[in-house]
């Protein structure tokens, strides 16, 4: 009976770090998404400040305009 017992523990500890492993993985996803987005974000910083220091307002409004176009809108 004990043995048995064993197996049955054995079974609910792999079933559970599967579960734990999935939930890691979707964290891991999610972190590389907001780093995705952080690095764009400090791009489109660096394209505005260069422009902004040479009084380049052309080159502002189309730095801005390409970070609006790879913004997806919030769905409605």
């Amino acid at each position: 009976m004990d043995k048995l017992k064993d197996v049955a523990r054995r079974y609910r500890d792999r079933t559970g770090t599967a579960r734990r492993l999935s939930a890691l993985e979707a964290e891991v996803q999610e972190c590389r998404q907001i780093n995705l987005r952080l690095a764009e974000l400090t791009d489109v910083v660096m394209e505005l400040l260069v422009p902004l220091s040479e009084r380049d307002e052309a080159r502002v409004a189309e730095a801005l305009q390409r970070y609006h176009d790879s913004v997806s809108d919030p769905e409605q």
